[in-house]
């Protein structure tokens, strides 16, 4: 019986707590400190990294805007490139992939710094001097997210999915 009574009482006090109470309390502002990261691309297809460049939008925004307001300069991200998408980082496919390049060097400006790899480099039949000036080619992209993380930055894979279904039909 004592058992019960302390149940009822501690359900009470639950319901009864701002916490409990408020729907405001449902979203939680993590105490963000910045962060270093390092984002793995590596697609099948070039068109891929469209969405995978969202994937930074979704890690910079909350952390640009109230209540973190981090400036860019406080952030540390490097995306490493060692698949198909390589050929959006060329100056020749330049207007050929208009609005990636565009997205790209947006987030370049805000100093997030590319980097391909050198291996998929030579099996393109690319040189250094063929990428646009914000893309950095280092030696292996294997090596590079090796060396990035043992120093520290999270890395991040970004999931591309085919999306087959309208939200408003699934939700």
């Amino acid at each position: 019986m004592h058992h019960l009574k302390t149940s009822c009482l501690l359900l009470l006090l639950f319901c009864l707590s701002p916490a409990a109470a408020t729907e405001n309390n449902r979203f939680v502002y993590t105490p963000y400190k910045p962060q270093k990261v390092v984002f793995d691309f590596y697609f099948d297809e070039p068109a891929k990294i469209n969405s995978a460049l969202y994937w930074i939008r979704s890690y910079l925004n909350p952390l640009l805007e109230e209540p973190y307001s981090y400036v860019p300069e406080e952030m540390e991200i490097i995306v490493i490139i060692h698949g198909t998408e390589i050929v959006t980082t060329v100056k020749k496919n330049r207007h050929k992939y208009k609005d990636t390049v565009a997205r790209m060097k947006y987030y370049a400006d805000f100093g997030v710094k590319y980097k391909v790899c050198g291996l998929v480099m030579d099996e393109y039949g690319y040189k250094p001097a063929d990428f646009l000036d914000f893309v950095e080619v280092v030696p292996s992209a294997i090596t590079e997210l090796a060396h990035w993380q043992s120093l520290g930055y999270a890395v991040i894979r970004p999931t591309i999915l085919q999306k087959k279904s309208a939200i408003e039909d699934i939700r």
